[in-house]
């Protein structure tokens, strides 16, 4: 009967200091690649965020045009500060990427902006604009 110590010397399993430094520096050198790449996808959802917004806003507009012949409400642009409308985007959570402006109003007329505001600042697209023709702006053509 052989006993279980006279089986020569032991094998111990596990991970060497070298594998595991390996390991972490392959998680290093895909986490710095991916979290840019996250980084623009987030910057790309606030964009189109803000552009479904500014539609919304143009929408608001036309109905108020269809029902009273003007973009004017009481003689002066719309304060979108006031409901029913909205100034910044998105409308809900804790943190505002487009401030939203109404310029160039009048009768027949008006330009929406959204200008990129805290996380957003310095996108590449920086403001978007939509005008009552439907014309839309920013600062790089395949933004819209």
């Amino acid at each position: 009967m052989r006993r279980h110590h006279d089986q020569g010397p032991s094998q111990q399993s596990g991970f060497t200091l070298i594998e595991l430094m390996i390991t972490v520096m392959i998680i290093g050198i895909i986490a710095a690649i991916a979290y840019p790449r996250y980084q623009v996808h987030v910057q790309n959802t606030r964009m189109a965020t803000a552009q479904g917004e500014l539609m919304e806003l143009a929408q608001r507009l036309e109905r108020h045009y269809s029902i009273n012949n003007t973009y004017l409400v009481n003689g002066n642009a719309p304060d979108l500060s006031q409901a029913p409308w909205f100034n910044e985007s998105p409308r809900e959570g804790n943190v505002v990427a487009y401030n939203l402006t109404i310029t160039n109003a009048g009768a027949n007329s008006y330009t929406l902006n959204a200008t990129p505001a805290g996380p957003q600042v310095g996108h590449r697209c920086g403001t978007l604009t939509l005008a009552h023709n439907g014309q839309r702006n920013a600062a790089q053509a395949d933004c819209w």
